[in-house]
């Protein structure tokens, strides 16, 4: 989910909902089928770095540096490949902006799930994922049930993602927890972002934009993960 439309470089385009019916299945069978890719992929990078070792330098690493240098070269990261996803004509680029930004949610992914592992004990992250795959599949029936264009929530989105990127810098800088409230107020977030996602891929995008539906998807889920992760582990 981006923070403004993730149309804007493909509006000249015929959305999807012009299209006739094949074409539209086409492009979200695609869409999907993309998003699995990433969820997949993102696993896969989290088994290998926590098999080979990698997993406990980088995570100390990163936990010893300044979130906020983290936090900003993943969003320099993420801007980037939006905007290739979004704007490349080249499906070699887009792929490779998808998978730049799987890999570097992987990477900032590391610390909790680290913490998560030997901290919490390991059958929270599996509870945290079976979760969060349940949410989203929710979430996409009753997007897809109700077939309601969801793009109003873009301003909420927009404003609340802002509001999030001040409390988590000022937590970060002033040293407070932001604690659970916070925690369920971006599972909801995160909720509405994939509403916002699945109805642009029903209403918005082009059909040669799925590899970018995808990115946005992903984040969104990927946003939920992260989320129902740090609430189980408080529980612990």
């Amino acid at each position: 989910m981006s923070n403004s439309s993730p149309n804007a470089a493909a509006l000249h385009e015929t959305p999807v909902i012009a299209l006739d019916v094949s074409a539209r299945a086409t492009f979200i069978g695609r869409t999907y089928l993309h998003v699995m890719a990433a969820i997949l992929g993102f696993a896969g990078l989290e088994v290998a770095l926590f098999s080979s070792g990698w997993a406990q330098p980088i995570a100390e690493s990163m936990l010893g540096t300044s979130w906020l240098l983290v936090l900003g070269g993943f969003m320099v990261v993420g801007w980037l490949a939006r905007g290739v996803a979004h704007r490349a004509d080249s499906l070699g680029l887009q792929y490779l902006a998808l998978a730049g930004f799987v890999a570097a949610q992987a990477l900032i992914f590391v610390p909790l799930l680290y913490v998560a592992q030997y901290k919490a004990g390991g059958g929270v992250i599996e509870s945290a994922a079976y979760v969060t795959l349940m949410g989203f599949a929710g979430l996409t029936a009753i997007a897809f049930y109700t077939r309601k264009d969801f793009s109003f929530l873009q301003p909420f989105l927009m404003w609340g993602g802002v509001v999030a990127l001040v409390l988590i810098a000022a937590g970060t800088l002033f040293g407070f927890q932001l604690g659970t409230f916070f925690s369920v107020a971006m599972v909801a977030f995160a909720g509405a972002a994939i509403l916002y996602d699945t109805s642009n891929i029903l209403h918005h995008y082009s059909e040669d934009r799925y590899v970018a539906a995808a990115l946005e998807l992903f984040a969104s889920v990927a946003l939920m993960f992260w989320y129902i992760l740090s609430l189980m582990m408080g529980r612990e």
